[in-house]
């Protein structure tokens, strides 16, 4: 298997009284930013983001997009963030210290893309360490990126990012064009690469039969990852897995695995968080 890395150490722990209230906090450890919705459950967004960044012994800081109100059964309303608001909060973290990583997942419209895709061209995060989960609509249904803001993600965002991570259905979206079965995983991807240069593009095979995971490498490189159906016993059962996935793999990348390396590790990462018992 090809883009195999050299592991870096993980960072140490510690106490710092001066982080939250005297509790355990990595001493010096990278930063990561992420930028999604506010899901009140925690099982997905901004919360299952910063969960999945201290269990890697990475801090994390949070620039939040929309508000939302939502279960593990589904999201029942949504308020978004206004985009100067959005704006003077990226520029805030950043102006606190260097960010090592950012994972970006809900977007909700135009308006946040755009300041998301200024912020990252301004931030100097090197593209290989941004991870975009193209967040298109809820479990339930509901729409969390408007149809038209859809081809600006494509045009203005995906140059910006290294890794995109789509199903099969965000896959679709994203390519104008259906992907029905495990040769059109493959063909879609390759489009993507095609239109964008440098991107690894990582099919999550939740839909497919089996459920078989996708990566293809800027390079070209392809990997197929067996998947197993499992039954969630975690607390948010299959709620949040998307958004957990992409940022076990900034973690990884961030920690210096390969491409294959990194996206086998956020499988095993998301299925220990579905069956705590495995």
């Amino acid at each position: 298997m090809s883009g195999m890395g050299t592991r870096a150490a993980q960072p140490k722990t510690g106490a710092d009284s001066a982080q939250g209230e005297g509790l355990p906090r990595p001493e010096g450890a990278p930063v990561l930013l992420a930028i999604a919705g506010f899901d009140p459950s925690s099982g997905a967004g901004i919360t299952a983001d910063l969960q999945t960044f201290w269990n890697h012994g990475f801090n994390g800081v949070s620039a939040i997009t929309a508000l939302t109100v939502q279960t593990a059964r589904g999201v029942t309303a949504v308020e978004w963030v206004h985009g100067d608001l959005l704006r003077r909060t990226l520029d805030s973290l950043a102006s606190d210290g260097p960010l090592a990583g950012v994972k970006i997942g809900m977007l909700a419209n135009a308006e946040i893309l755009g300041v998301v895709a200024e912020f990252l061209r301004r931030v100097g995060v090197a593209r290989g360490r941004v991870v975009l989960d193209p967040v298109l609509r809820s479990s339930s249904g509901e729409e969390l990126l408007s149809a038209p803001a859809v081809e600006n993600l494509r045009m203005d965002l995906l140059p910006l990012v290294g890794w995109v991570t789509p199903n099969v259905g965000e896959l679709a979206a994203l390519t104008g064009r259906p992907v029905p079965d495990r040769n059109a995983v493959q063909s879609q991807a390759r489009v993507l690469l095609e239109r964008t240069n440098g991107l690894n593009v990582v099919v999550t095979g939740g839909h497919l039969d089996p459920p078989n995971d996708y990566l293809l490498e800027a390079s070209g490189q392809e990997t197929w990852f067996p998947g197993q159906r499992v039954e969630a016993r975690g607390i948010h059962g299959e709620h949040g897995t998307g958004c957990a996935f992409s940022s076990a793999l900034l973690c990884r990348l961030i920690m210096g695995d390969g491409p294959a390396e990194a996206v086998q590790a956020a499988k095993a990462w998301v299925l220990k968080r579905l069956d705590p018992g495995a």
